[in-house]
């Protein structure tokens, strides 16, 4: 009975998931197009050089969203929420 409702949640939260490793990528790339080393991003946000390559490569699964305002703000982005 509860096994629809359970694989539903479980395909939301992979969705979820998916959204979260584009916004990642989307903030790698904004760095990138600044010509923006980890060592730059790590000193303008100041967070650890190394947390920052796990954010962009997936690695960090559950950021902050003060993590994620952080590092836009860095690389001159805004991260934006959408309540559907």
């Amino acid at each position: 009975e509860e096994l629809p409702d359970l694989v539903a949640r479980h395909h939301e939260r992979a969705a979820i998931g998916d959204q979260l490793q584009r916004l990642c990528e989307q903030l790698k790339a904004a760095r990138e197009g600044k010509g923006l080393s980890l060592a730059d991003v790590s000193e303008l946000t100041g967070m650890d050089r190394s947390a920052i390559s796990k954010l962009e490569s997936g690695q960090r699964a559950n950021p902050t969203m003060d993590t994620l305002v952080r590092y836009a703000d860095a690389v001159g982005r805004h991260v934006t929420l959408e309540l559907s």
